[in-house]
């Protein structure tokens, strides 16, 4: 008999968190209305903290409202519970404790059976941690994960929820950026896209942006034309990237078109921005579970700074999508995958099951449990797929060439 379950939201904000939790509050009342839910604020630092809120019979009786936000109305955290010297200078726990210890302990006073994470690898992950060591100490709990993330690079995660949404809203803004391309002469347009190691939603926010395109009616005798509406280069982390040779093709797209515009992972030629940075003596910064923050890097104005005197650009503009993306409700798409993933995850809960509920690529893309092992991060975007290239070739850019 599963009495109490608890919601926790952790990493950075995909298109799907407000979803996923009206999801399954709307499965748990339909399945088993009788079991309490709560919600850990702010992810594994509520956890550690015991601070939860309720969701009382008012709030289940209008999940429904949640669909219509982005975000998280629970909060999220960057909290990675083995990282110990790290919660201490936070103060979030006591020097010399295991927080594992401290969370386990935790769910077991709040008197919860089953937690689920909403959140990308390294949320899961955690939660991978903490199911192990659950485990091992026989602590009677089931954890079962959902799997979000815009970058989509999750393993074994064919889908990860929130990245249909973050590509579309990507594309959205873009059309807006892109609008300022005669704000001056010879302007150059950087379109940041969020993206640690997966250009996944770079390419796919660009797929999306030209599929507006073609639904676009052109007058270019009136200087309405496509070429300067278009993307002309598209960089992610994946793919190696000839920074002289594209400024020699960018260069004359700038003397032809008029402008130029590039949709940029914001991962794509970091490891060249660390190697000067150390090179020069300074900390390459870095968060919790280790990870470079792009943000304090800005791989955005470095391109820029590459090819705005190469290319003679008279105006450079660098806009980040990322967080106007990441916030937005999530659309049709990721409903119905939120939806179906909600379902099968209270079920698995309900029947004891821990794991990650998504699409199993080793599986033919199923829905399943996967067993927590099996989660891991970083998986690439695959730069061979025929339609990546296709919209490549369509822009003039060299075909793809695998990073060392």
């Amino acid at each position: 008999m599963v009495k109490k379950v608890a919601l926790l939201t952790a990493g950075g904000f995909a298109p799907c968190l407000s979803s996923a939790i009206a999801g399954l509050v709307r499965r748990y009342t339909e399945v088993s209305p009788d079991t309490t839910i709560i919600g850990y604020r702010y992810g594994y630092e509520g956890l550690l903290k015991g601070d939860s809120i309720e969701f009382s019979p008012e709030v289940r009786a209008h999940y429904d409202r949640l669909f219509a936000f982005g975000g998280s109305p629970i909060g999220n955290s960057r909290v990675k519970l083995t990282n110990v010297a790290d919660l201490v200078k936070r103060g979030l726990v006591p020097e010399g404790s295991d927080p594992l210890k401290i969370a386990a302990d935790q769910l077991v006073a709040d008197g919860v059976d089953v937690l689920h994470t909403i959140g990308g690898d390294d949320t899961n992950t955690t939660a991978a941690d903490l199911a192990a060591f659950l485990a091992q100490n026989g602590y009677p709990l089931t954890v079962v994960g959902l799997p979000k993330t815009i970058d989509n690079d999750i393993v074994p995660v064919r889908q990860s929820l929130g990245a249909w949404t973050a590509a579309e809203q990507g594309a959205r803004y873009a059309a807006n950026i892109i609008g300022e391309h005669n704000a001056a002469p010879r302007e150059l347009i950087i379109h940041e896209v969020m993206g640690r190691n997966c250009g996944y939603l770079t390419a796919e926010t660009a797929r999306r942006y030209r599929a507006w395109l073609d639904e676009q009616e052109w007058l270019p005798e009136a200087g309405l034309k496509r070429e300067a509406w278009d993307i002309h280069a598209v960089y992610v982390p994946e793919a190696q990237i000839d920074i002289d040779a594209e400024a020699e093709r960018l260069s004359k797209i700038m003397d032809e078109v008029g402008n130029v515009n590039i949709f940029l992972s914001e991962g794509a030629g970091v490891n060249d921005i660390v190697a000067q940075m150390q090179a020069a003596g300074q900390e390459v910064p870095l968060d919790a579970f280790g990870h470079i923050q792009l943000d304090k890097v800005n791989p955005g104005e470095w391109f820029a700074k590459q090819f705005a005197p190469r290319i003679r650009a008279a105006k450079t503009m660098v806009q980040k999508s990322g967080y106007f993306s990441r916030s937005a409700r999530s659309n049709d798409e990721d409903l119905e995958l939120i939806a179906a993933t909600c379902d099968m995850a209270v079920d698995a809960a309900l029947a004891g099951n821990s794991g990650v509920v998504g699409q199993d690529e080793e599986a033919g893309d199923e829905l399943s449990v996967i067993a927590f092992p099996r989660i891991a991060g970083h998986k690439p975007f695959d730069i061979g797929q025929d339609w990546y290239k296709q919209m490549l070739s369509e822009i003039g850019q060299p075909a793809p060439v695998k990073a060392e």
